[in-house]
């Protein structure tokens, strides 16, 4: 053991999950870091170390850990723990310093890896939650030994700026709060305000108060003050006397038509800014002209009556009043002692203050109108007022130049508020703030003087949320009963699959079901995005970023999700939940990858999805597999079993356990005339469908084909499909390319039988090596003078492990005469040609042990080895081709066929269709 700790703790990765994952339920921050010397240096170990961070980060002090109880993890730091668990609570403590109420958190050593810990921890901003995570670190290693450029306070306090820099502004949080108290799922669509609540079809847009039901017609009418106010007041509601000018002369002709006093504001201005009031002659007049006409966007400047009293701010929502505030403009009480600017900054040391509209309240700002303002008084900064005198710093009582504000919500006169609704109706918003001035808005403004001054499309909530006196006003409610009423969808049904094999296709099979249902079917797949049949994007799109992609489309009404492992390491899943998780099978595919070397670690990132699904969805899982089966623990909803076991298996009887218990499965039961899909739900038994008539089963052979259809069928009805949609569903899907590209298309070529498949793992080869058996058996009997030959063309991903690159070609020598080995054209991260060589190696091994296979070649260009399997087929022959690129080697077979039926080509680059062709002499690798 050192003598004394270094500050050696470091992050050696960094991962985001933007939604559920294999370490929470949750969108969490995933840090693995490495403590060095530090291992041997528990916090009792290093003098003063506790002491110090709990000075720092007293919040610590609330957090439990695992003892459960209010100062847990303070006694767990007396007694000693390791720091990667002291970095975890201190990215927690920082994002509660700036008002993130996260606690989730755990801290698990890396298997294997002494020092390394992974450390997991929630999060609400992604952006606050990193910076939380790399601050923890410098400040541990900081506490171990002092670094002479870390100042604490310093690096605090750039926190949280940086924080209230990316958080959503009062209004933008409180709809956000409301929608997510009522399971409303939302997506920040930009580093700003623009939010989606809910989902596809159901999808609403809101930035700031301004939502997607916003009228921009009518925001450019509320942006338009002489315009609304000739609008108002052909109405009949109570407007001041205006008029829109453009020069200084103009506005001084205006003001003497009107009669002073005037005010002065920018047409199309807000926030208050260029307003100028209580303007008494032609020189206060001239003097306030280029301070409005600074602030207007197009140059114009209203003029109108002055109308004195107080400033009330009326919230109209969907056509109703929901709140009303006074606002009181930014001002100090004398005390008798204190200057002007003393009062300034005390007012400005409250907590509630900030800068712009980071903070309930904003901090008051001294320029040179607040000087015009103070002089206007009799006073100066350096001016001490008297106890008790009110001295204004801004004329006008908008809260973003530091003003307050006094609920006056069930203070108001009926009247007051009709006006303040019709007003709202005539500008067409769904969300207005009117402003009112009058003496007092308890008496009706007709009779005691007053008008509406402005009207503003936009308005904001914090006076309103936060008021400075009086009860806050929870005016998110009547937002989001605007946008979902209630009993309103906000989610469209999710289905989630995910398995080792089999993935794509019953992606593609749930889809055709609901498609056929005249749904809008959102699916994202290994083939790319499709939206209501159209493909939008051609790339591996089985991650949380297309799914993210698909919930955003607002065509989609029902989304079927392929779930890939690497999707869930990397990124979690790209939604909350889903409505019904389908786990096919969990195979050894992908091991040794991301810290997943066991087909037990690979099936806990696939329960993923199951953990996903709420009380009220369903995991439908393969019975048939042991480590799908145990799954069922994982699943809050209801589990639907689909099996291919026969009658009085083990698997049948606890399928039939479920069932007595209300349970739901879709089995096959075997006869004398085929073998019939068949639901049970409880006690009752329905019939769906004979597997042999099934177009994508081929006539029952393709055995991973039954089973996907199973797994289909058991999702959609878990998913509330009729029996009788899913029957047709399954009756019309096929494997033709249209349909299920690269996954078991059929093609004939000049009377060779070709069957593309995407297989790319030994578990998914040996199902494609029984079919190949089972289309084989019936091609022999076919054919009386020779036996049909099959000859396969095979490969798999460079990333996998060299014994399951071996462990392919011995499966598939198992089943073809003929092995070519090819490879993809991505070599994650091998040398051109080593990943066939292995392939190639387990062929050879196979073979010599007695395989079927006689001969083996190396023709490592995809298209080069189709055209070499295809120029040594005959007639009657079986060739498959495991694809990378299938539309490529689609349109091969195609271009083949054509140039056999010509006879002939004209194109010198067109494929030879001599049965003598042989691949290039550096590709090819003679059989053994």
């Amino acid at each position: 053991m050192s003598e004394r700790p270094t500050p050696d703790l470091e992050i050696v990765e960094t991962r985001v999950y933007r939604g559920p994952n294999v370490w929470s339920y949750d969108k969490s921050i995933h840090l693995v870091v490495d403590l060095g010397s530090l291992e041997q240096f528990p916090t009792n170990t290093i003098p003063g170390f506790t002491d110090d961070l709990v000075a720092m980060l007293p919040g610590l002090r609330e957090h439990s850990c695992s003892r459960g109880r209010r100062g847990g993890f303070l006694e767990r730091l007396n007694e000693g723990t390791w720091l990667g668990h002291v970095a975890e609570h201190v990215a927690l403590a920082l994002q509660q310093l700036v008002g993130h109420d996260i606690r989730r958190g755990k801290t698990r050593q890396v298997k294997g890896q002494p020092g390394r810990y992974n450390i997991i921890y929630g999060y609400i901003e992604e952006n606050v939650g990193l910076t939380a995570g790399r601050l923890a670190v410098r400040l541990v290693n900081h506490l171990v030994e002092g670094d002479p450029d870390f100042d604490w306070e310093t690096e605090r306090d750039d926190f949280i700026r940086r924080a209230e820099r990316t958080a959503f502004g009062p209004s933008t949080q409180a709809i956000v709060d409301e929608a997510v108290s009522r399971d409303i799922p939302w997506i920040r669509l930009n580093q700003y305000s623009l939010v989606q609540l809910g989902q596809g079809v159901h999808a609403k847009r809101i930035r700031a108060t301004m939502t997607s039901e916003t009228s921009s017609i009518a925001v450019d009418i509320a942006s338009d003050k002489d315009l609304t106010t000739k609008l108002l007041g052909a109405a009949g509601l109570p407007v001041p006397k205006q008029e829109s000018v453009r020069s200084e002369d103009a506005a001084v002709a205006a003001a003497r038509r009107i009669g002073y006093p005037v005010v002065l504001k920018p047409l199309d201005g807000n926030h208050g800014r260029g307003v100028c009031l209580d303007l008494q002659d032609e020189a206060d007049v001239r003097a306030a002209f280029p301070i409005a006409h600074d602030q207007s966007r197009r140059g114009n400047v209203i003029v109108e009556s002055f109308i004195t009293g107080k400033d009330y701010r009326c919230l109209i929502i969907d056509g109703r009043m929901v709140a009303i505030a006074e606002r009181v403009p930014a001002s100090v009480t004398g005390d008798g002692t204190s200057t002007v600017q003393e009062l300034v900054d005390l007012t400005n040391a409250d907590p509630r203050r900030g800068v712009g509209h980071e903070k309930v309240l904003t901090r008051i700002k001294v320029d040179e109108a607040a000087v015009e303002v103070l002089a206007d008084q009799g006073h100066t900064l350096d001016s001490v007022p008297a106890e008790g005198e009110m001295v204004k710093l801004a004329l006008t009582g908008n809260m973003s130049t530091g003003g307050i504000s006094i609920d006056r919500t069930f203070e108001a006169h009926p009247e007051n508020v009709e006006i303040a609704e019709e007003a709202a109706r005539m500008v067409g918003l769904d969300i207005a703030g009117i402003d009112f001035i009058c003496p007092d808005i308890t008496e009706p403004v007709r009779e005691a003087g007053g008008a509406i001054c402005e009207v503003n499309a936009a308005p904001g909530f914090r006076m309103h949320t936060h008021p400075t006196i009086g009860e806050p006003q929870f005016i998110a409610k009547p937002v989001v009963d605007m946008l979902f009423p209630p009993g309103a969808t906000s989610r469209i049904p999710i289905v989630a699959v995910t398995g080792t094999n089999g993935k794509t296709t019953t992606s593609r099979m749930i889809s055709h079901i609901f498609k056929g249902m005249g749904r809008k079917v959102g699916m994202t797949s290994t083939d790319g995005v499709v939206i209501d049949e159209r493909l939008l994007i051609r790339a591996d799109a089985s991650g949380p970023r297309s799914a993210r992609m698909v919930l955003q489309n607002p065509r989609v009404d029902f989304a079927v999700f392929e779930v890939a492992r690497g999707g869930i390491l990397r990124e979690g899943l790209g939604y909350e939940r889903n409505d019904v998780a389908v786990v096919l099978n969990v195979q050894p595919d992908h091991l040794g990858l991301r810290g997943i070397d066991t087909v037990e670690q690979l099936a806990d990132v696939k329960a993923v999805i199951v953990e996903a699904v709420p009380r009220d969805g369903h995991a439908v899982l393969n019975a048939d597999d042991p480590l799908v089966r145990e799954m069922r623990r994982k699943c809050s909803g209801q589990v639907v079993w689909f099996s291919m076991d026969e009658p009085g298996s083990e698997v049948r009887d606890m399928i039939d356990a479920h069932c007595r218990r209300g349970g739901k499965a879709i089995v096959l039961n075997p006869s004398d005339r085929g073998e019939m899909m068949v639901v049970l739900h409880g006690r009752r038994e329905m019939q769906l469908a004979w597997t042999h008539l099934l177009p994508s089963t081929f006539s029952g052979r393709a055995r991973m084909n039954v089973q996907n259809a199973l797994a289909a069928a058991a999702a959609a009805f878990a998913a509330g499909a009729p029996l009788h949609d899913i029957r047709q569903g399954l009756r019309t899907f096929s494997t033709n390319y249209y349909l299920s590209p690269g996954r078991l298309n059929e093609v004939e070529v000049n009377g060779v039988n070709v069957i593309v498949d995407y297989c790319h793992n030994a578990p998914g080869m040996k199902m494609l090596g029984d079919f190949v058996d089972r289309v084989g058996e019936s091609l022999e009997s076919s054919h009386d003078l020779a036996r049909p030959s099959r000859i396969g063309i095979i490969a798999t991903a460079g990333d996998r492990r060299d014994q399951d690159m071996r462990e392919l070609g011995q499966i598939a020598a198992q089943h073809f005469d003929v092995c070519i080995v090819r490879e993809d054209v991505a070599l994650r991260g091998r040398e051109r040609g080593a990943t066939a060589q292995l392939v190639l190696d387990g062929v050879r091994a196979a073979m010599d042990e007695g395989a079927r296979c006689k001969q083996a070649e190396l023709v490592l260009e995809e298209i080069e080895a189709v055209r070499h399997a295809m120029s040594r087929a005959n007639r009657g022959d079986l060739v498959v081709v495991c694809v990378d690129k299938h539309a490529e080697v689609m349109a091969e077979l195609e271009n083949w066929s054509d140039v056999a039926q010509a006879g002939s080509t004209t194109n010198p680059d067109a494929p030879s269709a001599d049965p003598d062709y042989t691949p290039p002499a550096d590709q090819a690798a003679g059989g053994a």
